[in-house]
């Protein structure tokens, strides 16, 4: 827990000046989150969600382990205010499926083509309108609120434990872990390289330059909704692509 400046009795302003304090990281975190959400979802909300995951942090951090508070209330930040949405803003199985279909899609297409599907394509390919395309695309803003280095992780969102981790020498452990991160990264790479210009760039500001929605609408002088749609057209062709690539190795 953090070192408290002031008696018990003080605690409630203490935490109320630690929000104060740290509020504008809620609102940064909320802001990148933006990316990814429909337009109905208020801003505002995440927020209030990410504020519940700040007052957690405060509660929870341990200066012990040896990591940075901001580094630790990030993360509790961002999965307060993902499981908010996802009470919020419930994606139904079959829509989980179409979104699937999709991804799937992109990927199969540009395969055989050895290059960037376009949506008028997959439509063909799944004889679907190119409106209803669009609308499944936007309905699987929802199910993108993850970064590219998260991918390797379960449905559930969580990071599972592999034979590597249950690996006895620490130092064997290491090496290995470092040979296929870097094998990663160079997969990821590739993958990122192949995209349509412009969801390579707001891939590039977003993950790279870790700037929000609203600052990559004005760099590239587009509406937010497109971004967010871009965005979800460039993590749909890489969970394809990744997928892809995971089958042939195995």
């Amino acid at each position: 827990m953090i070192a408290n400046p002031y008696e018990a009795a003080n605690r409630g302003a203490w935490r109320e000046e630690q929000i104060a304090n740290y509020l504008p990281l809620v609102k940064r975190i909320a802001g990148r989150l933006a990316i990814s959400l429909p337009q109905h979802v208020d801003e505002d909300d995440l927020i209030g969600y990410g504020v519940f995951g700040l007052m957690d942090a405060l509660e929870r951090f341990d200066a012990g382990r040896g990591v940075k508070f901001e580094t630790y209330a990030t993360l509790r930040i961002r999965g307060a205010m993902i499981d908010g949405l996802r009470t919020m803003d419930w994606v139904p199985h079959s829509a989980r499926q179409k979104i699937k279909r999709v991804q799937e899609a992109f990927s199969e297409i540009e395969a055989q083509q050895g290059r960037p599907a376009r949506n008028e394509e997959v439509a063909v390919f799944l004889q679907m309108e190119l409106r209803d395309l669009e609308a499944v695309i936007h309905q699987g803003q929802i199910l993108n609120l993850t970064s590219l280095d998260e991918m390797a992780a379960g449905e559930d969102g969580e990071f599972h434990s592999s034979p590597k981790t249950q690996l006895k020498d620490p130092q064997a452990q290491e090496a290995y872990q470092e040979v296929e991160l870097k094998e990663q990264k160079k997969i990821m790479a590739d993958a990122v390289e192949k995209l349509p210009e412009k969801e390579k760039l707001v891939v590039a500001l977003y993950y790279q330059e870790d700037l929000t929605l609203k600052e990559i609408a004005v760099i590239m002088k587009l509406s937010e909704s497109r971004i967010s749609q871009l965005h979800s057209q460039a993590i749909l062709r890489l969970r394809g692509r990744l997928s892809r690539q995971k089958k042939n190795l195995f």
